[in-house]
């Protein structure tokens, strides 16, 4: 039986205009663009990374 991966899912909270052109795109590369939009990503040390880039303007849905 496969093991099930853990997932993690986003919510964008805030507006990225104002802010630096690298948070833009960590939040294009988490899959979110709009404000109040949901990604749900597995649940990996890269994506954690991205998260905490701009923790700021995403929150953590459990």
């Amino acid at each position: 039986m496969a093991k099930a991966e853990k997932t993690v899912t986003i919510k964008q909270v805030a507006s990225p205009q104002r802010r630096p052109g690298d948070q833009r795109a960590t939040l294009i590369g988490l899959g979110l663009n709009k404000m109040n939009k949901t990604s749900t990503l597995q649940d990996t040390p890269a994506v954690r990374g991205m998260i905490a880039k701009v923790a700021h303007l995403v929150r953590v849905v459990e």
